[in-house]
């Protein structure tokens, strides 16, 4: 046949019904040995290749699964979906990914639900820093459809399994590390502080300093935006004070402001880490390779793509392991023990940290010198 084959090809040369068909490629017992043969040697004969969609038209479940991403160019998200995809190529399901623009996100993600309540072309949905439109992907778990989220813009969603990292712990060791090696003056350069991760890094910042006794100055502290435009443009301000007033290290909430950090310290002349350390947070890619390599926090990425594709597998296998029955006239409703998974960071120790000479630690603090004058 020089046409491309469908399953209602195969039944009709196997002489069964694409039910059967539909039963054979996606492994199920119930077909004889005899008749699981003759369809898979005529698949393999004909050289066909299945549909996951037209098998769940016939077999009246679908084996796609619906993957929500921002831009596919922000850093953490390649290494997610590896991960995702290694797992999702070991099951009978295949992705269907929706990359939404930044600038009409909101609209975007809403025309994706709708398409998928309308159409319920995917079994399940993995939404991947979704941000205000995590909200609305309430929506499809009211309506039985099984969402899990990665996020850390805002608080985990009522009901909705949600997957995320230890901002808050993975800054306090950060800043603790900078502690460690002599550092008083840490600057911190904030991320956009609407954003629960914003929010959470500052605050493991400032446990570390009261843990240490080292009071918060809130001149040290300055909202970036995530970006290196961010990032160089609060070390321009920090750098540009006298000598005295400029901080000793540096705390970038981003990897991606660490390297804005990088060049302004250059524009003034300054050496990392021998004039000023820096810390970074995410464990970029390129992170590694920047010279000198960049001393940050590593975001679990694999580990945080791998528990939310199985956890999403897991509730579309066994939806009763996570949802209640309610009562006919309603749809059935995840109950309020929604799993909430926090995973551990890893501080990555490489060249941009350096212990403050004896010189350096005997310089007066201001704070002090506050008090005793």
């Amino acid at each position: 046949m020089s046409e491309k084959l469908n399953i209602q090809d195969i039944a009709r040369l196997a002489n069964v019904s694409t039910g059967t068909v539909s039963r054979v490629l996606n492994n199920k017992p119930d077909v004889s040995p005899a008749t699981r043969e003759r369809i898979l040697r005529i698949v393999e004969e004909q050289g066909y290749v299945p549909s996951s969609t037209a098998i769940g038209l016939v077999s009246g479940r679908s084996r796609l699964i619906s993957v929500l991403v921002p831009a596919l160019t922000w850093p953490l998200i390649p290494e997610m979906m590896v991960k995702v995809a290694e797992i999702v190529e070991g099951t009978p399901y295949e992705i269907v990914l929706y990359s939404i623009s930044s600038s009409n996100h909101l609209s975007d993600c809403g025309k994706v639900i709708d398409r998928i309540l309308a159409t319920r072309l995917t079994a399940g949905m993995l939404a991947i820093f979704p941000g205000q439109s995590a909200q609305h992907l309430t929506h499809l778990q009211r309506q039985g459809f099984p969402v899990v989220l990665i996020d850390d813009q805002h608080a985990p969603v009522e009901g909705v399994p949600w997957i995320g990292a230890d901002n808050r712990g993975g800054a306090y060791e950060a800043t603790r590390y900078l502690i460690a090696l002599g550092h008083q003056r840490i600057a911190c350069i904030q991320g956009p502080m609407k954003y629960k991760v914003s929010r959470d890094r500052y605050q493991g910042y400032q446990d570390a300093l009261r843990d240490a006794g080292i009071p918060l100055d809130s001149v040290l502290v300055l909202e970036g935006d995530f970006m290196p435009s961010g990032g160089r443009q609060g070390a321009r301000e920090l750098l540009a004070r006298p000598k005295a007033e400029r901080p000793t290290a540096i705390f970038a909430q981003s990897d991606l402001m660490a390297y804005g950090v990088m060049s302004a310290a250059a524009e003034f002349g300054l050496s990392i880490p021998k004039d000023i350390s820096l810390m970074g947070f995410d464990d970029n890619p390129s992170s590694a390779h920047m010279q000198p390599a960049l001393t940050t926090v590593q975001q679990p990425c694999t580990e945080m793509g791998q528990q939310a594709i199985e956890l999403l597998l897991q509730l579309i296998e066994e939806p009763h392991l996570y949802y209640r029955q309610q009562p006919e006239d309603k749809k059935q409703d995840l109950t309020e023990y929604a799993p909430r998974i926090q995973l551990p960071t890893n501080l990555m120790i490489r060249d941009t940290c350096k212990k403050l000479s004896k010189r350096a630690l005997q310089t007066p603090d201001r704070h002090k010198q506050a008090v005793s004058g």
